[in-house]
Parts: structure tokens; sequence; C-alpha cells
């Protein structure tokens, strides 16, 4: 009798057409999902085991960032393309 209810089921799903929930965060507003993860570094902050980022490690991050998002200053004057306006 389980072997029905199985098989019955595999073909209502075989279809190409899966209508699938959001699950989880997924299913949150933005608002909601910041609001969670707001709550989850305050607590991590009050426990002693949230990052605490120096001022070194901040720099490094950022110029790592930076070299990423658009390949440092030298590489966009290798290529000729001026940097923004200051």
């Amino acid at each position: 009798m389980n072997e029905n209810r199985i098989n019955e089921s595999n073909q209502q799903n075989s279809g190409s057409e899966r209508k699938r929930s959001n699950r989880g965060f997924a299913a949150m507003s933005p608002e909601r999902q910041r609001e969670i993860a707001s709550k989850g570094g305050r607590a991590a902050h009050e426990q002693g085991v949230a990052h605490q980022w120096t001022s070194e490690e901040a720099r490094e991050a950022g110029r790592k960032g930076g070299m990423n998002s658009r390949g440092g200053r030298r590489q966009q004057n290798e290529r000729g393309q001026e940097g923004p306006a200051i």
C-alpha cells in the first residue's frame, strides 16, 4: 500500500513545472531578515564571540575589496581608463 502512495506522489511531481514555496529567510521580507540578523550580531557581541576588526584589518579588507571591484588604479591606468573625478 505504501508503494502506491510513493508512485502516486512521484507521478504528481514528475511534471516539468514544480511550484516551490520559499522557506526560511527566503520567505521573509528584507526588513524582517535585517531585524533577525541585527539581533544575532548584538547577541554575538554580548557573548564576546563576535569578530572585532582592528584598523589594520579593516584597511586591508578595504584594499582587497577595492582591488576586486575596480582592479586598482594602476590597472585602470594601464587599460587607459580614468578613475572617478574628485
